[in-house]
């Protein structure tokens, strides 16, 4: 499965392909993780608030191709995909495990991805070295076999991406 999540309203159109799927985070209502813990103890595997977070986290999971575009603010993804990202929380178990020598949660039934991160707005190389150590740590918990960041200003941005998905016939 292919996977473009962004956190603004691109307009772009994947086509005919039933196996690539758009998220646009902006036209949908995410509430923030509560930190219960819940989907490790008592609904494993699924959130506790039913917003929209639970259509996409399983997206997520099953994406082998994925692009992420957000805004990047002091080195970090904007608020929308930040939001998303700790609500992925049910695809972890509680249980740990050693992975490239250091300790990460085991995943539940996650492929592991290619993954494109595209990085907009007006971004100071301090902040670009600092999102750039972000992904690279968040790589192992979102099971990354490789990635790449893309960092860009906003009107290049759906350029950007449309390459990007072009990509996606290559793999």
């Amino acid at each position: 499965m292919n996977l473009l999540v962004s956190d603004i309203d691109l307009n772009i159109n994947l086509g005919e392909d039933e196996n690539s799927r758009y998220v646009n985070l902006s036209a949908l209502k995410i509430s923030n993780c509560q930190g219960c813990f819940s989907c490790w103890t008592k609904t494993p595997g699924k959130c506790v608030i039913r917003d929209d977070a639970v259509s996409v986290y399983p997206l997520i999971a099953k994406s082998r191709n994925l692009i992420y575009v957000t805004r990047t603010k002091f080195g970090s993804y904007d608020t929308p995909l930040k939001t998303l990202l700790e609500r992925c929380l049910p695809v972890q178990q509680a249980f740990i495990r050693l992975y490239h020598g250091e300790t990460h949660h085991v995943q539940r039934s996650v492929q592991m991805k290619n993954a494109v991160i595209i990085a907009y707005g007006c971004i100071s190389q301090e902040e670009k070295d600092v999102f750039e150590k972000l992904v690279s740590r968040n790589s192992h918990n979102m099971m990354f076999e490789n990635y790449r960041v893309i960092f860009t200003g906003e009107e290049e941005l759906r350029h950007i991406v449309k390459e990007e998905v072009l990509q996606w016939k290559n793999y």
